[in-house]
């Protein structure tokens, strides 16, 4: 069996929730495009990172059952386990940074998947709301408190992939951002933390706490 580490990224801010992602550190270990895709598969994260080149941070993100050009919550967590200044993805180059308890990614809207971004009237309302039929990648959201910027949200990926529901999504966040035009504290799942604030040029910052597990 490949080595692998697992984190927990986007913990809450007593280092609990987060959304569990596979890390192999020695991405030539499985250099197959196939051979990752059926171990993503094997893992069953929603997200299984391969390091290619852990000092230029060359990385190779899947979901159990497709390849992704970029991915918000395993950038966020690869950079605190690589510690790096970017990581190389086939969207782009995303800047990182650590800053304390949090570690930041810089990226652009266009590079994340598509998703649907649904605002409902009330925190409550979201937490609420079951598992929506495949289909459509649903961003959930409403106002907690719009004057400080926070959200309540959930991510329902409906990929038909085992992973109903995603505890902490750091690409449909940076897209609610881009959307709001504003920077954002967002609670998503059962209590995961993510942050986020647009940048000059485009750019928006996506940030969290990393555990390993």
């Amino acid at each position: 069996m490949t080595d692998y580490d697992v984190l927990r990224v986007f913990c809450g801010p007593h280092g609990d929730h987060g959304n569990e992602l596979g890390v192999v550190r020695e991405g030539s270990d499985v250099p197959d495009e196939g051979e990752r895709q059926a171990l993503a598969a094997k893992l069953g994260f929603s997200e299984t990172v391969f390091v290619d080149d852990p000092e230029r941070g060359v990385i190779d993100i899947y979901t159990p059952t497709t390849r992704l050009p970029f991915a918000g919550h395993p950038c966020v967590g690869t950079a605190w386990l690589l510690d790096v200044p970017e990581l190389v993805t086939p969207a782009g180059v995303v800047g990182t940074r650590l800053d304390g308890e949090f570690t930041w990614i810089e990226a652009r809207p266009e590079w994340a998947p598509p998703r649907t971004l649904r605002e409902y009237g009330s925190a409550a309302e979201v937490d609420k709301l079951q598992v929506p039929p495949p289909g459509e990648w649903v961003y959930a959201w409403a106002w907690e408190d719009a004057a400080a910027g926070r959200v309540r949200a959930r991510g329902f990926p409906g990929r038909n992939d085992g992973i109903e529901e995603d505890e902490a999504t750091g690409a449909a966040a940076l897209l609610l951002t881009a959307h709001l035009r504003r920077a954002l504290n967002i609670t998503q799942g059962e209590g995961s933390q993510i942050l986020t604030a647009p940048q000059p040029e485009g750019l928006i910052e996506v940030g969290g706490r990393v555990r390993l597990t």
